[in-house]
């Protein structure tokens, strides 16, 4: 390990490992990739839940390979954020849906002064990532590092098959190709998931550079706090088995997510002056719109009983979480294709169950019951060994915050969502679980014998009391972006159109945390282009 580096990025998650692959590629150019978790390299290397795309073992609170993070949804709606602890990052524990930002999405940040993100000028960077087995034209890649694919309709299981009959019965158009630039409709949803496999990040785009002389990767390092002087990032300052480290780079990159991001600014001294001069740090920069602005998808489940579930059930370890979905509008909405629904295949508790040992699930449990709020807590005991339809508000007008909890650099911040605090918010998610349960009730569900569960006739027939059942159960989608969004300067936002942060020279934001807020699709696809783009402002 070099003691001084052109690049130091901190964060091999799905935007840091495609960062840090694409700069090495110029051998002239020394980069450092930092992670506060472990390395595996080869599949067959990474533990179950990890491997597998449909296990989520590691979300399970207390799981080494989890940032172990807790969101305050709304008012006495608590849960636990699973964040990826481990070289891939959040990549390696996620869903493995494979959707891409619409085209609008684009455009209106550039419409909001960050011309270097339009459509046309990310469309380039989503096609060089992805190697998409099932379609072709200007709109895809062929050759990327990210393998990309859709469950035939033939292997589809048995309630997939069931909710794309309701949808097409409903009206719904069929989606051919949800990763077009103005898709919208039902159909099979892409995937970074081929024969059960989870193809991370790390597995992408770090293993193929394994062994380049430029670029070193550096895991199970926990960084303290950027080095500041004179105004620009001169290194990190981190901890290493047990020893503190100081490394110097010509440049510093954060691509730590969406909730470290701005946690490691404040600590660096960058944030709201008040916030930081609270907890004792030095303000080296007052850049009030750090950790602010916060959006995520928020989400709600309708569960579903089918008589003979295990022979609906998809084993996890060869197939993905789901097989279809929807995306529509809300009828009324401003907002174009602001809702999805999204079919499960296997029930939650058995994904995040299969691979743990009875202590490993005591322990989840024991920390579980401390950070789940009751309704939800009694959600996940219940109703999550049920298949579901999963609710998802895709255009949410909720903005959340980040905020440090103490100046500790290994502590938590304090992340509040302020979930359903709007009325188009609820309004949407009303319509949203009515028309969940209509599908349920359709020819196509009752063939194979469906029936809706713990959600009564009575609660969906009234506004409030449906509302009453939204607070009390809302979820997240784990989704999380804007924290430290792009805009013109730093009256409004964090980092400039070139992810450099407003005020500080040398020193560069590329994560999810810069999007103005969340795409209207999963963001992982999202969050590796981000990657790719922004290594070309380099």
């Amino acid at each position: 390990m070099r003691k001084h580096y052109d690049v130091i990025i901190i964060g091999a998650g799905s935007s840091g490992c495609a960062l840090a692959a694409r700069l090495s590629e110029d051998s002239r150019r020394s980069v450092l990739l930092v992670e506060a978790g472990p390395r595996y390299i080869g599949i067959d290397s990474y533990p179950p839940e990890l491997r597998y795309g449909a296990l989520f073992g590691a979300s399970v609170p207390g799981h080494p390979n989890n940032w172990g993070f807790v969101a305050n949804l709304r008012q006495g709606v608590q849960q636990p954020l699973s964040r990826g602890r481990v070289v891939g990052g959040s990549s390696a524990i996620n869903g493995t849906v494979f959707t891409r930002g619409l085209a609008e999405d684009f455009d209106g940040w550039a419409q909001g002064g960050a011309s270097a993100w339009s459509y046309e000028a990310v469309l380039p960077y989503f096609n060089k990532l992805e190697r998409d087995a099932d379609m072709s034209g200007n709109h895809h890649g062929k050759a990327g590092p990210i393998p990309v694919h859709r469950v035939r309709e033939a292997q589809w299981s048995p309630a997939s098959h069931a909710f794309a009959t309701a949808c097409a019965q409903a009206g719904f158009s069929h989606d051919a190709d949800m990763n077009a630039p103005a898709s919208i409709g039902y159909g099979a949803l892409p995937l970074n998931n081929v024969d059960g496999l989870r193809y991370n990040a790390a597995l992408a785009y770090l293993d193929p550079a394994d062994g380049r002389t430029n670029l070193d990767v550096l895991p199970d390092t926990n960084v303290r706090r950027i080095l500041l002087s004179g105004g620009q990032a001169i290194g990190i300052l981190a901890e290493r088995a047990g020893e503190t480290i100081e490394i110097h780079g010509g440049e510093i990159v954060l691509s730590a997510g969406a909730i470290k991001s701005p946690h490691l600014l404040m600590l660096s001294g960058i944030g709201p002056a008040e916030e930081l001069t609270t907890f004792g740090i030095p303000v080296a920069l007052e850049s009030p719109h750090v950790g602010r602005n916060f959006t995520d998808h928020c989400t709600l489940q309708m569960p579903l009983s089918v008589p003979g579930t295990k022979r609906m059930h998809v084993d996890p370890t060869k197939r993905a979480m789901a097989e279809a979905g929807l995306h529509y509008t809300t009828p009324g909405s401003d907002d174009h294709s602001d809702m999805m629904l999204m079919a499960g295949v296997t029930p939650l508790n058995a994904a995040i169950l299969q691979t743990a040992t009875l202590g490993q699930r005591l322990r989840g449990l024991a920390l579980g019951a401390r950070q789940l709020s009751w309704s939800k807590l009694n959600d996940q005991l219940t109703t999550q060994w049920n298949l579901s339809i999963t609710v998802i508000l895709m255009q949410g007008r909720s903005r959340g915050e980040i905020r440090l909890a103490s100046a500790e650099p290994f502590g938590a911040p304090i992340v509040d969502y302020h979930y359903l605090e709007d009325a188009e918010d609820l309004r949407r998610l009303r319509e949203g679980m009515r028309l969940s349960a209509r599908l349920i009730g359709s020819d196509s569900y009752r063939a194979i014998g469906a029936r809706r569960v713990a959600i009564h006739d009575e609660t969906l027939g009234s506004d409030a009391l449906l509302d009453e059942h939204l607070r009390a159960h809302v979820g997240t989608s784990l989704h999380m972006a804007s924290s430290c969004r792009i805009g013109t300067s730093i009256d409004n936002s964090v980092v400039d159109q070139h992810c450099r942060v407003h005020g500080i020279a040398n020193l560069r934001i590329v994560d999810t945390s810069i999007m103005p807020k969340v795409v209207r699709r999963c963001p992982n696809a999202t969050a590796i282009m981000i990657g790719e783009r922004a290594a070309a402002f380099f």
